[in-house]
This record gives structure tokens, C-alpha cells and sequence, in this order.
């Protein structure tokens, strides 16, 4: 029997949704997962347990990181509920640097936490990181796409794979006397933008194949078409990734004694109702585990969980006792059952929400307040402010300008800072903020005032009503809000009081303050041009 510590691999790729070939083939999933191949996800799921039912607790960078990091809900994380304009509470512990008191080695390449204020702060910044080899994963296809010029596609990929190997030979070569680690692998890879055409071009992925296989809510044209097929590139990109991290715990000896999770922190980004949203195609995220010894191999759960329950299950894989505060669940229950299915009665819905993804998406950087609870069939969703714009408002189409106050010239000051700062190539469009710029916005902007296709542009990007409500039985692309409807009064009701009262008892702002935090600032309001110009952000 091994007496040592195990180590804990997290792989936590951005805006990787729920897209992988271990998925296919059961009732009611979505054909696409016949067409993507993520052999190294897959691995993992067969030799432990896959999940079908995992969510973030927001759809958002970082708020979603402050959730995962904390075992907390996002609101519960100080300016960590937000994304640009967040400030780390260095009061609020974090499982990485519990463990690192504990004597775990801890370390991370690419992405933990941000964009914020300090840049990965909760994984202890800038002196736990390990990227000797540099970050071009993150532009995967621009980087492969260029090199194949010279080297063809295959020697392109595993060049860059290289830096994955050696970012994680530097932490295993930093480790103290074999202790125990802590590892985490970020990849921005799946984050926009990406190489146009290369889905098809990197990895043989047929955008064609896509058609008749999109989510309803999306009109099934070629432009829209190529770009998922891309995004499903990325997604093989980051799976080949995974591989090589597999592969070096192989090598050295660690590979039965590493818990390793794979997961992602929200939905694809680029495309109405995803990420941003709280609908399915926002929320929802692949997860499976592999723990040899402990999870038995092939298990399949059905049981509702948080991306943030990983904080309190790490802790107990370490025999770590969990900080005050926490309130996520730990999965190790689940994990060292030997059931499928449904495995704790509990867990049978899950709690989202959202409060400002981008700063300069609504008049007066105001957020788009939003909450969910998700069962097996039914999504019910409640916007506090359902006279805002969801998903931003449509600055510079028909019309439309946001007033002109001190706020908002403060506002675009900042935004014209971070942009000569960060994206000096590709300045950020000024409407629909909320869903990141790509050729699928782009084409449903240009095309919004075709009769044939306004009934979609109106349903993705137009206000919403207070309250929504969907079953999945039966509309399980959420097209048809029936909360209005008088056959459903008693289903809206009782999902109703149980995400308030869940709400009420998590001491969510929104609902237990007379005029919520999330309404004024430093949560709303604009972001100065000193927040983007501060070292530290990231």
C-alpha cells in the first residue's frame, strides 16, 4: 500500500464546453460528439468516472476561477464575483495555497485566474509559475498554422507540444524531496480567437459534416458552420495537450498516484446563448476523473455537480481539513462509490448565475443580473434586471449610443488603454459586448434584418423576460419559454423557492440586500485606464 500523498492534477482548459467523443452515442446527447476525438479526455473517463451532468457556477473567466479556486460561490468572492474590475481578496483562502501549507509543491502553467487584479493571485502569482518554454499553446492554431508553412501540420503540432512537456518537466524538476504536488494546466487554447479554416485544415474536422447537427438557436449557415468546426479543433488541441501531461506522469513514475481532473470553465464563447448565458450550451462543461485505487474504472454519474466542488474534493484527497467558508460540496462521496447513475439524492439540480461579464457592455457599466437552477428537465432562469440589454447593448447599429456622461468617457478611456495594451491588432467591437467578438457574431449582426433570419437574431440577442423557463423534455435547445404558460405555474413556483431559498442561505447580494453591491461600484461603474496600466493585471 502506498502511504505517500497523491498528487492532484487539475486540467482546466478556458472555454472548453461540454465537447468530447466520450460522450457520444447516449440518448439525448448532442450528435456532435461523434464528430470531435479526444482520446486522452476519453482515457481518463474508461479508466475512472465520467460525468454527464457538470456546470460552472458562472459562466465567466473569472468569476468561474474565483468559484473553483475558493469552493465558494462567485458572489461570495468579494471583486472576484466580477471580470474586469476584479481585485483578489488575499483574505480568502484557496485550496492551491492550503495545500502548499501543507506541504504539497504546487505550481501552474497558463491560466489560473484573471483577467484581474493580481494575475493569478489565488494560485500565489508570478513565483508558482512554470513556463520556461514559453505559452504559444494558448494560440494553437495561429502558431501551427505558421509553422506548417515549414514543417507540415504533424511536426507543427508536436513542436508546440514540446513547450507543454517541458512548462511541466520545470515543475517536476523544482520539486522538493518527491513531495507531493499540485499541478495546474490552463490552456487559453479554446479561448477566441482562432485560425479560421483550421479545424479542417489541423485536424481533418469536416465543417459539413455540422449541418443538421447545430443547436437549434443557431441558423445552420456555412459561416457558423466553420467557425464551431474550429472550435472543435481547439478542443482536439487542448485533448492532445492533456496527453502529454499523462504521458510525463507516466514517465516519471507518478501516473497511479495522481488524481487527474479534466474540465473546463465555461461554455464556447463567440456564440449567442453560450458562453456568458446561463442556457445549457453556457453553463454546462465535460468533467471526468481518474484516481486509481479509489474510482473504480467505467463509472458513468448522473448526479448534478459544480465545477467549484473540486476546492473541497482536493482538500480531502490530501486529508486536508477544508477553510471556513466553503460552500461547495466535495465529490469524494460520489468518487469512492462504486454505483453509476445517480449517486447522492441530493444532488439533483445545480445553482448558476452571472452578474457583469464585460464593463462597457450596458449603459452606465451596469451588469446584466441573472440566476438559474437546473434539473433533469427543466431550466429555470430569473433576470433581475430584464429591462438591460443580456447580452450588451447594440452600440453603433440603428441608432443606438450610449448617453454621453463622465462615466462612459471614463469608460472608453480605459477600454482604449487596454486595447493599446493588449489588443492592439483586433480593437473590441462596441456592440454585444457580452458575446466575444468571432465571424459567427459577426454574421448574425449583418444579417439581422433578413426576415429569415431576425426570429433568431431577436431570440439571442434581444432583451429577455424576467423570468424563463424551459423543459428540456421536450425543447432541449430552449427555444420556447414557457413561463408564462398556465400548465407550468406549479413547476416555475416550486423551482422557484428552491433557487431562492438556496440564494437566501448562500447570502447571495442580489437577494438579501435592498439595493445590491453588484449595482454600484467598484462593481459597477467604469473601469479606469490605471486598473489596465497596473503591473499586476493580467
Amino acid at each position: 500500500m502506498n502511504d505517500k500523498k497523491p498528487n492532484i492534477v487539475f486540467a482546466f482548459a478556458d472555454d472548453w464546453g461540454r465537447y468530447a467523443s466520450a460522450y457520444q452515442g447516449r440518448p439525448g446527447e448532442n450528435s456532435i460528439h461523434e464528430l470531435i476525438k479526444t482520446p486522452n479526455f476519453d482515457w481518463v473517463a474508461d479508466e475512472g468516472a465520467l460525468f454527464l451532468n457538470a456546470h460552472v457556477p458562472v459562466p465567466s473567466c473569472a468569476p468561474c476561477r474565483s468559484s473553483v479556486l475558493t469552493g465558494r460561490y462567485f458572489w461570495q468572492t468579494g471583486l472576484g464575483a466580477i471580470l474586469e474590475g476584479s481585485i483578489w481578496d488575499e483574505s480568502i483562502p484557496t485550496y492551491p495555497l492550503v495545500l502548499e501549507e501543507n506541504g504539497y509543491h504546487i505550481g501552474f502553467s497558463y491560466k489560473v485566474w484573471g483577467p484581474g487584479i493580481v494575475r493569478d493571485a489565488p494560485y500565489g502569482g508570478d513565483r508558482n509559475r512554470y513556463e520556461p518554454a514559453g505559452r504559444s499553446f494558448d494560440r494553437f492554431s495561429f502558431v501551427v498554422t505558421e509553422a506548417s508553412k515549414k514543417l507540415g501540420v504533424e511536426a507543427a503540432k508536436n513542436q508546440i507540444l514540446e513547450e507543454v512537456r517541458e512548462n511541466f518537466d520545470s515543475f517536476i524538476d523544482d520539486r522538493p524531496d518527491n513531495s507531493p504536488f499540485c499541478y495546474w494546466w490552463g490552456p487559453a487554447t479554446t479561448h477566441r480567437s482562432w485560425e479560421k479554416g483550421s479545424g479542417k485544415k489541423l485536424w481533418g474536422l469536416d465543417p459539413d459534416l455540422l449541418k443538421d447537427r447545430m443547436p437549434e438557436f443557431l441558423p445552420d449557415a456555412e459561416e457558423i458552420r466553420e467557425d464551431f468546426n474550429d472550435y472543435l479543433g481547439e478542443c482536439q488541441a487542448v485533448d492532445a495537450g492533456l496527453g502529454v501531461i499523462i504521458e510525463r506522469l507516466k514517465a516519471i513514475g507518478e501516473l497511479d498516484n495522481t488524481i487527474i481532473v479534466v474540465s473546463g470553465d465555461h461554455g464556447i464563447p463567440g456564440f449567442p446563448r453560450a458562453k456568458s448565458n446561463l442556457y445549457n450550451i453556457g453553463t454546462e462543461v465535460a468533467l471526468a476523473v481518474r484516481w486509481p485505487g479509489h474510482v473504480s474504472p467505467g463509472r458513468e454519474i448522473s448526479d448534478f455537480v459544480n465545477i467549484m466542488d473540486v476546492a473541497p474534493t482536493f482538500l480531502d484527497v490530501a486529508g486536508v481539513d477544508h477553510p471556513e467558508g466553503m460552500s461547495a460540496k466535495s465529490l469524494m462521496p460520489i468518487l469512492l462509490s462504486k454505483e453509476n447513475g445517480q449517486i447522492d439524492d441530493d444532488r439533483d439540480s445545480v445553482i448558476t448565475g452571472i452578474e457583469r461579464h464585460c464593463p462597457n457592455a450596458r449603459d452606465h457599466q451596469l451588469p446584466y443580473p441573472t440566476r438559474s437552477i437546473r434539473t433533469t428537465d427543466f431550466l429555470y432562469i430569473v433576470n433581475f434586471e430584464s429591462d438591460r440589454w443580456p447580452i450588451g447593448a447594440p452600440v453603433g447599429l440603428d441608432g443606438y449610443e450610449f448617453p454621453d456622461t463622465e462615466g462612459h468617457r471614463i469608460a472608453q478611456e480605459g477600454n482604449e488603454r487596454k486595447t493599446a495594451l493588449y489588443r492592439p491588432e483586433k480593437p473590441q467591437i462596441k456592440y454585444y459586448q457580452d458575446i466575444d467578438d468571432g465571424p459567427t457574431k459577426e454574421w448574425m449582426v449583418s444579417n439581422r434584418h433578413d426576415p429569415e433570419i431576425k426570429p433568431w437574431f431577436d431570440l439571442s440577442f434581444g432583451k429577455r423576460l424576467r423570468e424563463e423557463l424551459y423543459d428540456l423534455r421536450v425543447d432541449p435547445d430552449y427555444l420556447k419559454n414557457v413561463a408564462m404558460d398556465p400548465d407550468y405555474q406549479e413547476i416555475k413556483e416550486n423551482l422557484n423557492t428552491k433557487l431562492m431559498s438556496v440564494l437566501k442561505e448562500q447570502e447571495d447580494p442580489r437577494v438579501v440586500e435592498s439595493t445590491p453591491r453588484f449595482e454600484k461600484p467598484p462593481y459597477a461603474g467604469p473601469v479606469i485606464k490605471e486598473y489596465y496600466e497596473d503591473p499586476r493585471f493580467g
